[in-house]
């Protein structure tokens, strides 16, 4: 009787990965509450520090009250706490203490973990992998502090300077969006520093290592930068990286140059503007500039820039680089009546094509019953909840001001994309499914007329 219950407790290990996001979720909302971790007098509602810490551990930047403003130094320590977790810990430390307790993981379960630590193997070489994603994190996020407090050192003093620096460092990594810039402002994000340089191509900088993901970077070095040596993986990557990052910049500048949200920029501010507005979204949630002055086209390339996100094994969401991509080969091989998917003299099997078109369709979906569901409750117009709700689900945190005037049950919604999306969608799917046996039984072919 009592095997019999342990059995049915037991949890898949893609169920587990849920589980941990939620208990981090669950001790960081208790310690928000507590009120040494807010400012003033009174307390902080329950449900704003829920909020707060959904969006900090999915690593997503949106938020309902501001982080200057509402949380004390100890708040803002456990949202930064949260944020590396969210960003780095879940990914390598669940790895490993799977492989330390001996556990023994089925194949399906591998391809799950191999996506969440980001590697390509989970049997050898995973300990050394993981300390030089720790070592790799540390190092950039301590670089990229010192930069930064070259500029908010004399702005701040000391203290509070390399406070910042810390701060935005490792939020500008992780791809969270969380600032302290509601000293001026309530909600300005980078607007208030939008015409210092060094501060914004510094965070354009982390949000570029930290998307592209400890895979990539782990091959690169181990291939001495040479491309040609790499992974399928790192150059699919790569490839999709550098036309999003180079096409989204010049997008940007041509449909912003003479937009609203660009006006007071000279050209060369308008320049590294458009480079941030190409990078940010994928999938950091830092805004220099109001988005409500933005183009309509610009809009629509943000949107389009979220809901693809940075790259697999990464701290980026959204539906990943390598996924479009593999969708892009499959329609062009469908258009060739090829066979085969190819691309760089390698063959992507039909697996990961399905498994692409689920994560697409996920996606999607997603997007669309929130938005319906939103609109429906909110007094706010299409492209405004579109907005919040690709930002949600693709776990980016640009926001046009409207989360924080949301109903709960609003809120709510955006708490489950943003937790699905850190997740991702088809490993979401999972968490929620029973782990079951399939018979071998291949059922007779039918025709389906399609397009």
């Amino acid at each position: 009787m009592q095997s019999k219950r342990i059995k049915k407790l037991s949890f898949t290990h893609t169920q587990l990965i849920a589980i941990s996001f939620i208990l981090v979720i669950l001790v960081g909302s208790v310690l928000l509450s507590l009120p040494v971790s807010h400012k003033g007098e009174g307390s902080v509602p329950f449900g704003d520090a829920l909020f707060t810490a959904v969006s900090a551990t999915c690593v997503t930047g949106l938020v309902v009250r501001d982080t200057f403003s509402c949380w004390s130094g100890f708040g803002q320590a456990v949202i930064l706490c949260m944020i590396q977790i969210g960003g780095l810990g879940l990914m390598t430390v669940i790895s490993l203490g799977f492989l330390f307790a001996g556990k023994r993981l089925s194949l399906h379960d591998r391809k799950i973990m191999m996506q969440s630590s980001g590697t390509d193997s989970m049997d050898e070489g995973l300990s050394a992998f993981v300390r030089n994603i720790v070592l790799g994190t540390l190092l950039v996020e301590l670089v990229a502090a010192a930069v930064l407090a070259f500029r908010f050192v004399p702005m701040l003093g000391w203290g509070e300077g390399i406070w910042y620096s810390v701060f935005h460092s490792v939020s500008a990594y992780c791809n969270a969006g969380f600032d302290l810039f509601g000293r001026t402002e309530a909600f300005s994000s980078l607007t208030t520093v939008a015409t210092d340089p060094v501060i914004i191509l510094t965070l354009a900088s982390l949000i570029l290592i930290g998307g592209t993901g400890f895979l990539v970077w782990n091959d690169l070095i181990r291939n001495r930068f040479r491309v040609s040596k790499c992974l399928l993986h790192t150059k699919i990557a790569l490839s999709v990286s550098l036309v999003l990052v180079l096409g989204g910049t010049a997008a940007m500048l041509a449909f912003e140059y003479s937009s609203a949200a660009f006006k007071d920029f000279n050209l060369f501010e308008k320049l590294y503007h458009s480079f941030f507005a190409a990078v940010t979204p994928r999938t950091a949630g830092f805004n220099a500039v109001s988005f409500g002055e933005m183009s309509e086209s610009g809009l629509l390339l943000t949107m389009l820039l979220m809901l693809v996100g940075g790259c697999s094994g990464s701290t980026a969401g959204g539906i990943k680089t390598t996924t479009v991509a593999v969708l892009i080969f499959a329609t062009v091989a469908c258009a060739k009546k090829d066979r085969s998917v190819n691309v760089f003299r390698r063959r992507i099997d039909d697996d990961t094509v399905r498994q692409a078109s689920a994560i697409v369709l996920i996606y999607v979906l997603a997007a669309a019953f929130a938005t319906m569901i939103i609109c429906a409750i909110e007094p706010f117009g299409l492209k405004e909840v579109l907005f919040e709700v690709v930002s949600a689900v693709g776990t980016v945190g640009l926001t046009m001001g409207l989360t924080p005037s949301f109903t709960l049950a609003s809120r709510i919604i955006l708490m489950v994309l943003m937790f699905a999306g850190r997740l991702g969608g088809l490993t979401f799917i999972l968490s929620l499914a029973e782990k079951r046996s399939h018979p071998l039984v291949e059922r007779p072919s039918g025709k389906v007329l399609i397009g």
